[in-house]
């Protein structure tokens, strides 16, 4: 099966890293991804310290990391620093969007440049040569810019923000980025952790392309049925969804050898 540009996610922001908010928007951004066919391999959370901010973007940039997304960071204050970071980063200079700040203007009422307030003018900044789409959800916008063999979106923290601008940038590029698609089914069964592990390891040696988990931390109880991911990925839809109904069929069959049963997960 054909290989995926890798994705890495960083999400910028002290008040992640000292716990005070948690980090939504990578859990969101990782379920889209999954959904597109692509291929996530690492989730970072970086302070709001900009030595730490490039290194850790360099680092992926040097994995040659096909698409790096970056949200949080965009904002008017002095921590707001992933702008800056990128620019050093990729040895650019930042640079004022003249599009986003006409429209920044035009929201805000206000006719002549000079009147743009230094908030308005940060949230307008880009690095040199970056595309940049505008924020209808709110107002920092989506950055886009090549570095090397890599594709950085930056996007807004605020998750509001940043779901509409994935939305409407970002799952586009990375749909046709993709080779693959995949499809996924929770299920539950009447079964222990150690009961079941052999059956997923044997779902997963026939079917090499699925991926199967149980989430013992989903359970209240021990006499709760254990919920169970089976996740499959495929050519395109139509070969994802058939592989996931024979591996779903095959998990079936053996949990049913075992004298157990499955059914499917039902959401409440």
């Amino acid at each position: 099966m054909p290989a995926n540009p890798t994705i890495e996610l960083f999400s910028i922001g002290t008040e992640l890293t000292i716990g005070r908010i948690q980090d939504t928007n990578a859990h969101w951004l990782a379920q889209q991804i999954a959904q597109l066919g692509g291929n996530l391999r690492r989730m970072t959370i970086v302070a709001d310290d900009q030595d730490d901010i490039i290194r850790a973007i360099s680092d992926a940039a040097q994995r040659e990391t096909g698409i790096i997304i970056i949200t949080g960071g965009l904002g008017p204050t002095p921590d707001d620093m992933t702008v800056e970071s990128v620019c050093r980063i990729i040895g650019t200079s930042s640079v004022v969007h003249e599009t986003i700040l006409a429209d920044f203007m035009r929201r805000r009422d206000i006719k002549a440049r000079v009147d743009a307030t230094p908030p308005m003018l940060k949230m307008a900044t880009v690095p040199e040569g970056a595309e940049a789409f505008q924020n209808h959800a709110g107002w920092a916008p989506c950055i886009k810019v090549s570095y090397g063999v890599s594709t950085l979106f930056i996007l807004p923290g605020p998750p509001r923000e940043m779901e509409a601008l994935f939305n409407g940038y970002v799952a586009e590029f990375i749909s046709e980025s993709v080779q693959t698609k995949s499809a996924a089914l929770r299920v539950m069964v009447d079964m222990s952790e150690s009961e079941v592990s052999p059956l997923l390891e044997s779902v997963m040696a026939t079917y090499p392309t699925t991926y199967l988990k149980a989430y013992v931390a989903m359970r209240q109880s021990v006499d709760q049925w254990l919920p169970v991911d089976i996740v499959a990925t495929g050519k395109d839809a139509a070969d994802a969804q058939h592989i996931l109904n024979n591996a779903v069929k095959g998990f079936s069959d053996l949990v049913t050898e075992h004298g157990k049963h499955m059914e499917l997960y039902n959401v409440e």
